[in-house]
């Protein structure tokens, strides 16, 4: 429910910002201001699919997903990041045929207005996508913590425009603003697609304490943990595991143990969603049986 309500909020903000942008940065004459309200639009098209890809992760699991649908997140982020790539050589692409004029103060005021409300939901976004361990989230506050950087180019370059007349160097101040602009945005196109590729294959967990979930497998049963793994499944974590067992032990004895070992792991973490522990069967040797 956060992070629904967390897209929502991030999808309206974007919204009004883009229009802005663009509609100022037309006023303004600033092309480079254009192109980041065209960034501020990829935010809007990717919260969209974020909000898809959300609600389609979080459904349960059925016949067809015994394991739910988890890793439907990171094909949102893959695609957010595909639109983020291809915007961003777009905007370089462009930035060569826009003529050379002195951008309105109206686009100093409006770059400082997008920066502090950028900065703001960049954050926002971050922070609760950490806290519900959504990747989602957490691609989307990183493009727009590079709505915010592109926004501090476009105001300075705007600032630098100003004294063009003057400086007949610093006309050139608003094409290089705008490049840097497009450079950005295809560099975060380029990581959220490295970033969820690496988790689409199956990606070890980095944000556990695998020592004390190792601890766990503590018990008078348990002679030893021969494998254990945390796989990044959407908002919830897929574990497998082996242990051994005394070969004397019943199965009901065995399953027991079993169960005890997944109630603890979920207590642990309820991030820790679906749990596979196979049992290896082990022969002890008593000093009876050696003599």
């Amino acid at each position: 429910m956060n992070t629904t309500k967390a897209l929502w909020k991030s999808f309206i903000v974007n919204f009004l910002l883009s229009i802005s942008k663009i509609i100022s940065g037309i006023l303004g004459s600033s092309s480079a201001l254009v192109a980041d309200g065209i960034h501020s639009f990829s935010d809007l098209a990717t919260d969209s699919v974020a909000l898809f890809g959300n609600h389609y992760a979080m459904k349960p699991a059925d016949k067809e997903h015994p394991f739910g649908h988890g890793k439907v997140e990171y094909l949102t982020c893959f695609v957010i990041g595909i639109v983020v790539l291809a915007l961003g050589i777009e905007i370089i692409a462009n930035a060569f045929q826009q003529d050379i004029v002195i951008p309105n103060k109206l686009v100093i005021v409006v770059s400082i207005f997008t920066i502090l409300f950028k900065f703001i939901l960049a954050h926002y976004l971050i922070q609760t996508g950490k806290k519900e361990s959504n990747q989602i989230l957490i691609s989307s506050g990183k493009e727009s913590s590079m709505d915010v950087i592109s926004s501090i180019f476009v105001l300075l370059s705007s600032i630098l425009m100003q004294f063009s007349i003057k400086y007949a160097i610093l006309k050139y101040s608003n094409l290089v603003a705008t490049i840097i602009v497009g450079i950005l945005v295809t560099k975060t196109g380029f990581d959220i697609i490295r970033e969820n590729m690496s988790s689409m294959i199956g990606e070890q967990v980095s944000d556990v304490d695998i020592e004390a979930m190792l601890h766990l497998f503590k018990d008078d049963k348990v002679i030893s943990v021969d494998h254990f793994a945390v796989i990044k499944n959407g908002p919830y974590f897929q574990i497998t595991g082996e242990i051994s067992m005394d070969e004397k032990l019943s199965l009901k004895e065995v399953h027991a143990t079993v169960e005890i070992l997944e109630q603890k792991l979920k207590a642990y973490d309820n991030r820790a969603k679906y749990i596979n522990i196979h049992v290896n069967p082990v022969t002890i040797v008593s000093k009876d049986d050696k003599e």
